[in-house]
């Protein structure tokens, strides 16, 4: 299928800039660039009962979250969400638009985790602050007005690869009961060597040479990109994970690993769903204001919410 007309649109002053890539960048301008960035395409701010931020006790100090109340009566579903930004950009700030969105379609209290960014913390720092936020909900749900039986794991990009490595985590070390777990255009593997990678490479705001500066600072030169914890394709054993959702984009280089995930997942007997957009770009989700294909993903996910976390 072709690029959606408004992605193209959108898409053609920013390819005519020819401007240097993030990955050539120093770490403060990258940030500061690509914060900025994060919500072009986002629409206004939607409503949400309450929002307020609090800290929560992490591995290495306190880790910021920030709350979105829905409407109705408590307890309320609880979804820990990790955002995106290649574990080296990103704030709950950045995705507080998607955050609301997706409080309001699933009827649950969205608490938005700020995890620890690479290079100055390299894997698994972002896990374990991820971990901990998820161990600190399953204990403590009440606080928030939360229902403790009833807990999803949610992101995007880099915290699509951070909510699947909870889940892996969370059955491994027997930990928080997860019902369900949401992973949109997933970072799955270190190795970057799918087709999409070639045929997505560039000119589709994410670049294939993007993601592979992403995963080297995320990694360093001492992690281990085998591990099952970074990239969960690798994973030994994917049986026992709770019900997922995972949804791609025809035109991102992650496209292909994130649906080799979700087959996979299925070989192992889970219970997956698996959509890809056709026409749609990474971070497609988050452009409300440019595609009606933004609201449609949010609904799923808020549909798909909504029934694991009954």
């Amino acid at each position: 299928m072709a690029l959606s007309p408004a992605l193209e649109e959108y898409l053609a002053p920013i390819n005519a800039m020819n401007a240097p890539g993030i990955d050539t960048m120093p770490i403060a301008t990258a940030r500061e660039l690509g914060n900025a960035g994060a919500a072009l395409g986002a629409g206004p701010p939607a409503p949400v009962v309450e929002v307020f931020d609090r800290p929560i006790p992490g591995p290495a100090g306190d880790i910021p979250v920030r709350v979105y109340v829905p409407g109705g009566a408590a307890p309320f579903p609880v979804v820990a969400y990790f955002h995106g930004g290649g574990f080296v950009l990103g704030t709950i700030e950045t995705h507080d638009c998607i955050a609301r969105r997706l409080c309001r379609a699933s009827n649950a209290l969205i608490v938005s985790v700020e995890y620890r960014l690479a290079p100055e913390h390299r894997f698994p720092a972002a896990l374990d602050d991820c971990m901990a936020a998820t161990h600190w909900l399953a204990d403590h749900a009440g606080e928030l007005r939360g229902d403790r039986a009833r807990i999803a794991v949610a992101g995007d990009s880099a915290g699509g690869n951070l909510a699947a490595a909870v889940a892996l985590a969370s059955r491994a070390e027997d930990g928080p009961g997860l019902s369900a777990q949401v992973l949109l255009y997933p970072v799955i593997d270190a190795a970057c060597a799918t087709p999409s990678f070639v045929q997505n490479a560039e000119g589709y705001l994410l670049s294939a040479a993007a993601m592979r500066w992403f995963w080297a600072e995320y990694l360093g030169p001492d992690g281990d990109p085998d591990s099952g914890y970074a990239s969960v394709l690798r994973a030994p054993d994917l049986a026992g994970l709770p019900p997922a959702l995972v949804i791609t984009a025809e035109f991102d280089p992650l496209r292909d690993e994130g649906e080799a995930y979700a087959e996979h997942l299925g070989e192992a007997g889970n219970d997956v769903t698996m959509h890809r957009f056709d026409g749609m770009i990474h971070g497609f989700a988050g452009m409300d204001a440019l595609v009606d294909e933004a609201d449609t993903a949010i609904a799923e996910v808020g549909a798909f919410l909504r029934t694991h976390l009954a």
